[in-house]
């Protein structure tokens, strides 16, 4: 059986996507194709921070499209 521990101890890191051991050229991730679909949910607003809604006087005014 392989150890899931590092050289100090310590746990070894896994993708927060598919929880394969991370590469260090991708690090957190394992692969390229991890980060890339983490950025994409980032992107799409799967990913949110909570908070309450700003209201609308409170934001930068829309500018006009010519």
């Amino acid at each position: 059986m392989s150890s899931s521990k590092t050289k100090t101890g310590a746990p070894a890191a896994k993708c927060p996507s598919c929880r394969k051991p991370v590469d260090p050229a991708f690090r957190p991730f394992c692969s390229k194709r991890c980060a890339d679909a983490d950025l994409g949910r980032w992107f799409s607003g799967a990913y949110a921070i909570p908070g309450e809604p700003v209201p609308r006087e409170a934001l930068p005014p829309e500018e006009d499209e010519d």
